[in-house]
């Protein structure tokens, strides 16, 4: 049982912000950041305490010691932003971004930390296995490799305890890569299963573990639905009236399944949403 009701949570964007609403329906106080001076508002119009932090190499911009004071939990749902980086520019951004905060969460009360991963951590295999927890990690992207590092930072630190939840594509109300993919032609790996999960269970996942008490944990968290990308994304362009994108056949699909047993069993968890709708 939770005694501090009070949780930071550092990024509230597209999954930030409505779970900060959920768990202040639920009875916790929220501290919320965010990087747009704009946004401070919307935190505060939805009773969460506002406050502008942006993360560094070597610094971080903003009052982190307040934002981090007097709560029990921090949530870290922030995106590691490395997708335009190059092989030339390639560096240590985004895991040398939480070296710097790591030293104010060591000095702060926080007890408990979750962190917010990806199965970009697994990478993708020519022969489409199923992968647990229990894999060993070969990302093939720069961001992949930067997650799994930054795991490990969370996961060997014993001033506090971590859960990470590794999530698969996010996906909602207003957004799903269908409407990236639409009209397009030779989109690539046609085969491979789709790992997605939608935003009402990313919310569910961490209030269960939150109700749970349930710490020092990793989960993969995506639907227990796996269709091809042909498949599910086809079905959607109909569903939502799009240009059907045309799939390229030329080359081998590569992929992989995300199991969720782990979280199915230990939390008992039930998905609310099934068909990724």
């Amino acid at each position: 049982m939770i005694e501090n009701k009070r949780i930071s949570i550092l990024g509230c964007g597209w999954l930030g912000l409505p779970l900060a609403q959920k768990l202040i329906e639920t009875g916790f106080e929220i501290k919320g950041s965010t990087t747009s001076e704009q946004k401070l508002e919307v935190l505060k119009s939805n009773k969460i305490a506002p406050f502008l932090i942006a993360l560094s190499e070597d610094k971080i911009i903003g009052n982190i010691s307040e934002f981090l004071n007097d709560s029990e939990i921090l949530i870290i749902d922030i995106p590691p932003g490395l997708r335009k980086i190059t092989e030339t520019t390639v560096g240590k951004t985004f895991v040398n971004k939480i070296k710097t905060l790591l030293p104010f969460i060591e000095s702060s009360a926080v007890e408990k930390v979750i962190f917010i991963s990806s199965t970009s951590v697994y990478g993708d295999f020519d022969s489409i296995p199923t992968v647990t927890e229990k894999n060993e990690l070969h990302s093939d992207t720069e961001s992949g490799k930067q997650l799994a590092e930054v795991e490990n930072l969370f996961r060997n630190n014993k001033k506090f305890k971590t859960n990470i939840i590794r999530f698969g594509g996010l996906i909602g109300e207003d957004r799903n890569a269908i409407k990236m993919l639409a009209g397009k032609t030779n989109v690539a790996n046609p085969e491979a299963p789709i790992n997605l999960i939608h935003q009402v269970d990313c919310i569910g996942i961490i209030g269960e573990t939150l109700k749970q008490n349930c710490w020092n944990e990793t989960f993969n968290a995506v639907a227990p639905f796996h269709p091809t990308r042909k498949e599910y994304y086809t079905q959607k362009a109909v569903a939502l009236n799009l240009p059907k994108p045309e799939f390229s056949e030329n080359e081998p699909s590569v992929g992989k399944i995300v199991s969720n047993e782990k979280l199915e069993t230990i939390l008992d968890y039930k998905f609310k949403n099934l068909g990724l709708d």
